[in-house]
């Protein structure tokens, strides 16, 4: 009886290592920058690990006043491509700390 109490002992203690990685990590992650750009590099927009985007630069050639709509599309692609990106590298430094188990959110 005693032996399984030791086990789930042993495994709150894992748990919540895991659990101060995870936070450490995402502290870390925070700190990182991605750059996307759209249009052949029309568009570059640079986020961080937060999805807060840090700027967006626009090649002059891409500011047509007869065309407003193309560049509307180029920035919400660049935008739209750089949270994917940061949701890609989130879930791929997190499953390098749970081994890949694809836990739920929330879940640590």
């Amino acid at each position: 009886m005693f032996g399984n109490m030791g086990n789930m002992a042993g495994m709150m203690k894992k748990v919540q290592k895991l659990q101060a990685d995870m936070a450490k990590l995402q502290e870390e992650l925070k700190g990182r920058t991605l750059e996307v750009s759209t249009g052949g590099g029309a568009v570059k927009v640079v986020v961080n690990g937060e999805k807060k985007i840090q700027s967006i630069k626009i090649a002059p050639s891409a500011v047509d006043p007869e065309d407003v709509e193309m560049l509307e599309d180029l920035v919400a692609a660049a935008v739209n491509e750089a949270m994917t990106k940061v949701d890609d590298m989130m879930s791929q430094e997190m499953g390098k700390l749970t081994g890949g188990l694809n836990l739920p959110p929330g879940m640590l």
